[in-house]
């Protein structure tokens, strides 16, 4: 009986552990405004992450070249088996002076059977035209690896913000479908009531019936879409499928009049290199420039200098190799390598890096025009929603008071259900045109920011 009581006993103490513990292990959730979740994603993004590797790789590669002009150190050593010495023919005279011209050579054996040798050697460059210039082309490099950081947190700001935006419209609109819901549920009710006493058809309270039943659907639908809508943005941003968050951003603070201001101020004060993709251009313009000098400067010297020290030893024994004499050997010198002529080859090199920087500078020439098309077509795009959105919103208000006031004469015996109906169905088609338009509107938005530089602005 005591074990049984202490089991019990066991048993209660972890059920109040676990229902008190409940809340701390459940995961934190975590709440976002725009500007945050933005700011999030460029630090958690895998594409901003792998293009900070690759600023790191170019990194790496800058320092590779910056080697170049270090101390070049190696050491080298070998044993040698000589399996077989080569010989040297000489002639007879050269061994005994009173041999014939006819007698035949002497073959005599040159070398040892075994050899060993260790050196040492130091390189140094002193002078290359084309090393300094690759330390300039190597700072372009890194200029141009950090933008396109930057572009990768542009590209993430943008897909961010349209899916953050994207799930404050669907929540927007289930709020809606919620009051529309109790507000034709409710009519539902009481024309079941009329019906029961004898005061309205069968057939008013089947159509309200259906009506809710498609409230109902649809607000399914919103539901999931809702849900989608999170789990597209979580992608986006970083996180994890199941990672709980909550938007704290509110559609009703965006000041429409203020966003169609700064739109109009940004694009006046507009300047191209306030676009990455701009900015990151004129570095490969300048990349492509300093390919071009790059192939004249090869037509210098280049000057080096060079020491070696080392040892060597031979003998036709193999034990004896170790424990011989060593002979050290060194030298020093100078290196110095003239072109003369290549075969023309470098004048074509040139002129291929040539084409190829005009075709940069012509590519900037078309961004900018492209920049500017973008500039007036978001704006006029911009310009275009917010007028629809306002549109729409007016369409709301006047359909949600065609059905107040529909709804109120049917109450009051002077209207039919088929009307009521009718301005349910009208209310809702405005609803959807509205929420239509603001998704839109807010979309637009995105793309006009983008078009102005003014997207993301951090570092």
């Amino acid at each position: 009986m005591r074990l049984s009581n202490i089991r019990k006993t066991v048993l209660v103490w972890l059920l109040v552990l676990l229902s008190s513990t409940g809340p701390l292990l459940a995961q934190t959730k975590q709440e976002f405004l725009l500007n945050e979740a933005i700011k999030f994603a460029v630090e958690n993004n895998i594409n901003v992450k792998n293009s900070g590797l690759d600023a790191l790789s170019a990194e790496g590669r800058i320092q590779e070249l910056r080697g170049v002009a270090l101390p070049q150190v190696s050491v080298a050593g070998s044993i040698t088996d000589n399996l077989i010495i080569q010989r040297a023919f000489l002639p007879a005279k050269f061994f005994n002076p009173n041999a014939a011209d006819s007698d035949p050579p002497v073959a005599v054996q040159f070398g040892v059977a075994y050899s060993g040798s260790a050196t040492g050697t130091l390189n140094q460059l002193l002078f290359d035209a084309s090393y300094r210039l690759g330390l300039k082309a190597a700072e372009t490099y890194r200029q141009l690896a950090q933008k396109n950081i930057t572009a990768s947190k542009v590209s993430v700001a943008e897909q961010v913000a349209k899916a953050y935006y994207g799930v404050l419209v669907n929540e927007q609109q289930i709020k809606l479908l919620d009051l529309n819901i109790a507000r034709v549920d409710t009519l539902f009710h009481n024309t079941q009531a009329l019906n029961k006493q004898g005061f309205a058809e069968k057939i008013d309270v089947s159509r309200l019936e259906v009506q809710v039943n498609n409230l109902k659907a649809e607000r399914q639908n919103v539901k999931n879409l809702v849900e989608l809508s999170y789990y597209l943005l979580k992608f986006q941003m970083g996180l994890g499928i199941n990672d709980n968050i909550t938007l704290t951003e509110q559609i009703q603070d965006i000041d429409l009049d203020a966003v169609e201001r700064t739109n109009v101020r940004a694009a006046a004060e507009f300047d191209y290199n306030q676009r990455i993709e701009f900015s990151t251009l004129q570095s490969q313009i300048q990349l492509a420039d300093l390919d071009v000098q790059s192939i004249a400067k090869q037509y210098y010297p280049r000057l080096t200098a060079f020491a070696n020290y080392g040892y060597n030893t031979g003998r036709n024994k193999f034990g004896e190799v170790i424990g011989s004499p060593w002979f050290n050997s060194s030298m020093i010198g100078l290196n110095l390598s003239v072109p003369v002529f290549d075969g023309f080859q470098k004048k074509y090199q040139a002129q291929q890096k040539r084409f190829t920087l005009q075709k940069a500078q012509n590519n900037s020439q078309l961004l900018k025009n492209t920049i500017d098309l973008q500039i007036r077509q978001s704006s006029i795009t911009l310009g275009n929603s917010l007028q629809t959105l306002r549109t729409q919103k007016r369409n709301v208000d006047l359909a949600q008071e065609v059905a107040r006031v529909t709804k109120i004469k049917y109450q009051e015996g002077v209207g039919s259900n088929i009307e009521v109906l009718d301005a349910e169905n009208s209310y809702r088609q405005a609803q959807t045109n509205y929420f239509a338009s603001l998704y839109n509107f807010l979309q637009t938005k995105v793309d006009a920011d983008k078009a102005n530089g003014k997207l993301y602005t951090g570092n």
